[in-house]
C-alpha cells in the first residue's frame, strides 16, 4: 500500500512538472516569435526606404538628362510641358539641402617678448590682411564652418566660413566646381584658395605650424584667395602631372580694388608628382601670378604713401613624403620648402609727390616635420626674406630724404620655428611652439604658443 502512495504521488508529481514546463516553453516560444515579427517589420521598413531613395535618386538622373536634352533641342509646345510635372516634383526631393558640414574650432595663447601692434616686415611695403604673430594672451583663434554638398550630377558647391576672435564671419571659400567634365578637366568658380605654390590651397588647421611662412605674409598677407574662375586639367599619365590657370578680380594683395570690368588678375601653375619605390612620394610645382594696383595704400611713419603699378610673382615649390612601406601611421617624415620672388614696378607716391618705383624681392623657406611615435611630431622651420634692390624715385631724384621711407631701407627678415604637437585622435591636436622672430632689426622676439585644433563632423579629404 505504502508503495503505490508513493508511486502515484511520484507520477502526480512529474505530471505537474511536465505542465508547468510545457506552460514555460510555450511562453519562451511566443516571446521568439513576437520578436521575428519585430525584425521582419523594421526590415520592411528600412527597405521601403531604401527603395525609396533608389526611386528618388533614379528620378534626379533622369531629371537631369531631360534638362540636358531640353537644353539641346528646339523648343517644344506648352502643351508638352504638362507630363514632366511628376518628375520635376520627385527630383526636386532629391535635391533636397543636406549638406555635408563640419566645424574645425581654434584657439591659442601667445607670448611675444616684442609688442605684436608694432610688428612690420623691414624693407617691405606693409602688406594687407594678418600678419605677424597675433595679439598676446589667450586668443580665439579662427573657426572654420564647411558646408559641401553635390548639386546634381554636372556641380557640386562648397562654402567655408572663417568666424574669428574679433566677433567677425568671413567668406573664406564659397565656389561651385563641375563634376562631369571628363578628360581630366574641372572647372571652379566663385571664391577660392588659389592653386599657386603648395601651402597656398590648404587651410590652416592643416598647416604643420601654427602661423604661415614669412613669404606668404609679406607676398599674399597670409593666403592669395581671388574672387574668380580656376580651370585644372590633370594629364592621363602614370606620373602626376596637372596644369592649372585663374582668372580673377585683382582685389586680393599684391593687387587691390581698381573698379574695372573684366579680369585684373591671371595665374598659372603647373605641378608634378609620383612615388619613389614603396616608402617614399614626392610633388613639385611652379607657379606664376600677374596682377595690378592702383593707388595701394599704406601708412610710412604716420605719412599716407601709395604704390601704383604691375606685380608679379613666381613660386617654386617641392615636398617629399617618407613613411615604412606607405604606412605612416606610426612613423613618417616630410620635407617641404617653397622659394618666391616678387617684382613690382610703377609709382610711389607721397607727400602730394610722386616718381618711379622698383623692386625686386624674394623669400624662401624650408620645414621638416617628422612623426616619431603615433600621434606625437616635431617640427622644425626656417623663413627668409630679402628685400632685395628698390629703386624710390622721390628718394634717388632728391625729391625726399631717405627717411621718409625707413621701413623700405634694406634688409633680410628671418625666423626660426621649433613645434611639438600630438593628435589623441584625427579630430582633435593639442601642440607647443617656439619661435625666434627676426622681422625687425631692433632686436629678436622670442614668440611662445600654445595652439589647440578640434574638428568636429566630416570634412573633405586633406591635399598631398
Amino acid at each position: 500500500m505504502l508503495k503505490k502512495t508513493v508511486l502515484t504521488a511520484a507520477l502526480a508529481a512529474a505530471f505537474s512538472y511536465s505542465l508547468s514546463a510545457h506552460a514555460a516553453d510555450d511562453k519562451e516560444l511566443a516571446a521568439i516569435r513576437a520578436q521575428i515579427q519585430d525584425m521582419k517589420a523594421s526590415y520592411e521598413a528600412r527597405l521601403q526606404a531604401l527603395e525609396q531613395r533608389l526611386q528618388d535618386a533614379q528620378a534626379a538622373v533622369a531629371q537631369a538628362q531631360n534638362t540636358a536634352a531640353a537644353s539641346q533641342a528646339p523648343a517644344a509646345p506648352v502643351a508638352s510641358a504638362a507630363p514632366a510635372a511628376p518628375v520635376a516634383a520627385a527630383a526636386s526631393g532629391a535635391n533636397a539641402f543636406n549638406p555635408a558640414i563640419s566645424l574645425v574650432l581654434g584657439g591659442s595663447m601667445t607670448n611675444a617678448s616684442k609688442d605684436p601692434g608694432q610688428f612690420r616686415f623691414q624693407g617691405f611695403m606693409p602688406p594687407g590682411g594678418e600678419v605677424g604673430p597675433g595679439s598676446r594672451s589667450f586668443n580665439l583663434g579662427e573657426s572654420e564652418l564647411t558646408l559641401s554638398a553635390n548639386i546634381d550630377p554636372s556641380f557640386a558647391g562648397q562654402a567655408t566660413f572663417a568666424i574669428t576672435g574679433e566677433n567677425e564671419v568671413e567668406v573664406e571659400e564659397a565656389y561651385v566646381r563641375t563634376r562631369a567634365l571628363g578628360n581630366g578637366l574641372n572647372i571652379k568658380a566663385g571664391r577660392f584658395m588659389s592653386g599657386i605654390g603648395y601651402l597656398n590651397s590648404q587651410h590652416a588647421h592643416t598647416w604643420d605650424f601654427v602661423d604661415a611662412p614669412f613669404a606668404y605674409q609679406a607676398f599674399f598677407g597670409g593666403q592669395y584667395k581671388p574672387d574668380g574662375v580656376q580651370a585644372r586639367w590633370l594629364a592621363p599619365t602614370d606620373t602626376y602631372i596637372e596644369l592649372g590657370a585663374e582668372l580673377a578680380s585683382g582685389r586680393n594683395f599684391p593687387g587691390n580694388d581698381r573698379n574695372k570690368n573684366g579680369a585684373g588678375a591671371g595665374a598659372v601653375f603647373a605641378h608634378a608628382g609620383g612615388d619613389i619605390g614603396d616608402s617614399s612620394s614626392w610633388r613639385a610645382g611652379l607657379s606664376y601670378l600677374r596682377t595690378r594696383a592702383a593707388g595701394r595704400e599704406f601708412d610710412e611713419a604716420g605719412m599716407p604713401a601709395a604704390f601704383s603699378g604691375r606685380s608679379q610673382v613666381v613660386v617654386a615649390d617641392a615636398v617629399w613624403k617618407w613613411a615604412p612601406n606607405g604606412n605612416p601611421t606610426r612613423q613618417n617624415l616630410k620635407l617641404q620648402g617653397e622659394w618666391m620672388q616678387r617684382r613690382e614696378s610703377g609709382s610711389l607716391a607721397a607727400m602730394d609727390e610722386a616718381g618711379g618705383y622698383r623692386s625686386r624681392q624674394s623669400g624662401w623657406y624650408l620645414q621638416g616635420v617628422y612623426q616619431f611615435a603615433p600621434g606625437w611630431r616635431t617640427g622644425l622651420r626656417h623663413d627668409r626674406l630679402d628685400s632685395g634692390s628698390t629703386r624710390i624715385g622721390l628718394v634717388n631724384d632728391g625729391v625726399l630724404g631717405l627717411g621718409a621711407f625707413s621701413s623700405l631701407a634694406a634688409y633680410r627678415p628671418r625666423r626660426t620655428s621649433v613645434m611639438l604637437d600630438y593628435s589623441p585622435s584625427e579630430f582633435s591636436r593639442l601642440r607647443l611652439q617656439v619661435a625666434r622672430d627676426d622681422a625687425r632689426p631692433e632686436s629678436s622676439d622670442n614668440q611662445v604658443y600654445l595652439q589647440y585644433i578640434m574638428s568636429l563632423g566630416a570634412h573633405a579629404a586633406h591635399n598631398f
